[in-house]
């Protein structure tokens, strides 16, 4: 029997070092970002930090009265450099695809600005249900609400966070920048290595007596 008799099993996924391995892509963007500005960025230093909004990136490197102005123009720049170099996350295909076999619907709650996150998707043929962007942490609870998720996979603390907010089962990879003990003491109740886990983890989940 399944978990969720009387709702559709919604899965929410996190988009950057969950289903797409953005560092590439982000790493040359700050790079083109950094030549156009004149101003230092380390990227390699940047992208081993990925998961919050933008902004608490940028405050590092420009005051903070430029911040939102030159984060326009990283976005603006962004689809030129970012899009192509990034690739999919090992297990992202499959698991978009074990949520659409166990007749659920997924969907994508990024804290990544709306337009580039669905080129991303687009570009590496990775079709979800939905795509809500500029959302972070506890902020990512107002879709998974609105979409009554029941299961949120991240990759950050912040996920984990979100997730809990909204009542949703928190799955966490250990791809991105927070190791399995962090994700833990965040409060995940699954932590996965990677997605390529995550189809037989579900499979698992949605077969198991109520």
């Amino acid at each position: 029997m399944v978990h969720m008799t009387s709702r559709v099993l919604t899965v929410g996924f996190d988009l950057d070092m969950t289903l797409i391995d953005s560092r590439p892509g982000i790493h040359a963007c700050y790079q083109a970002l950094s030549a156009r500005t004149g101003t230092y960025i380390d990227a390699d230093l940047a992208i081993t930090r990925l998961g919050p909004p933008l902004a608490e990136e940028l405050v590092n490197w420009f005051p903070a009265e430029q911040v939102e102005a030159v984060a326009d123009v990283y976005r603006e720049m962004y689809p030129t450099h970012a899009i192509a170099p990034t690739p999919a996350m090992a297990g992202a295909r499959e698991s978009i695809a074990a949520v659409r076999e166990a007749g659920g619907r997924a969907i994508v709650v990024t804290a990544k600005y709306e337009p580039n996150a669905k080129l991303h998707l687009s570009h590496l043929g990775i079709e979800p249900d939905a795509v809500i962007g500029g959302l972070w942490a506890e902020g990512k609870a107002e879709a998974l609400r609105e979409y009554d998720a029941g299961i949120y996979v991240g990759d950050h603390t912040g996920d984990v966070r979100g997730a809990r907010t909204a009542n949703a089962l928190s799955v966490a990879v250990a791809t991105g920048p927070c190791d399995a003990e962090e994700l833990r003491a965040a409060g995940a109740d699954v932590v996965l290595t990677d997605l390529t886990e995550f189809p037989s983890w579900l499979a698992g989940y949605t077969e198991a007596p109520l």
